[in-house]
């Protein structure tokens, strides 16, 4: 089962590239619905890396326990016709909670600059579930993904390194 998002964002490709690789800007993306929180005692990585494996604990309002999660990271970029397009993958799986039941969990995120305008990102999420809980898991992810969509939008114009001021 999948979830496709795409949408344009109000900064360049390069601040939303740096934003998927970072740990704190996708923490932000959940909050204050759902608390990403390390479980290893070194912490979260600045930054995500290809080839990093990360578990996590998610945790609803920061209280209740939503079950751990193994972030796999990779990278790739792939070639359109308006230029090129970066590809960050989680390709972990859920090991404990509700979404431990799935056995396909697949989260694409694809950043590129907007069609005519560089300044702007087009946005492309992509979530792929599968396992026997799957239909039912479907909605609830499904109204995540509307959720984390808004957030994004809110969230990427702060991605930049100096955000345009209110003279420019």
């Amino acid at each position: 089962m999948r979830i496709l998002l795409k949408f344009v964002i109000d900064c360049d490709a390069d601040a939303a590239w740096r934003a998927v690789h970072s740990p704190r800007a996708v923490a932000e993306l959940y909050g204050p619905l759902l608390d990403l929180a390390p479980l290893e005692p070194r912490g979260l990585p600045t930054s995500w890396a290809p080839g990093d494996d990360v578990p996590v604990q998610l945790a609803l309002g920061g209280i209740v326990p939503m079950g751990r999660q193994l972030i796999h990271v990779s990278d790739r970029v792939a070639q359109e016709p308006n230029g090129p397009v970066r590809i960050f993958r989680d390709s972990g799986i859920p090991l404990t909670g509700p979404l431990a039941s799935l056995d396909v969990w697949d989260h694409q995120m694809a950043v590129s600059p907007a069609p005519g305008d560089p300044s702007q990102t087009l946005w492309r999420d992509r979530l792929v579930i599968g396992g026997p809980t799957a239909p039912a898991l479907w909605p609830v992810l499904w109204t995540m993904w509307q959720w984390r969509a808004a957030r994004i939008k809110a969230l990427a114009p702060t991605w930049a390194f100096e955000p345009a001021s209110a003279g420019d």
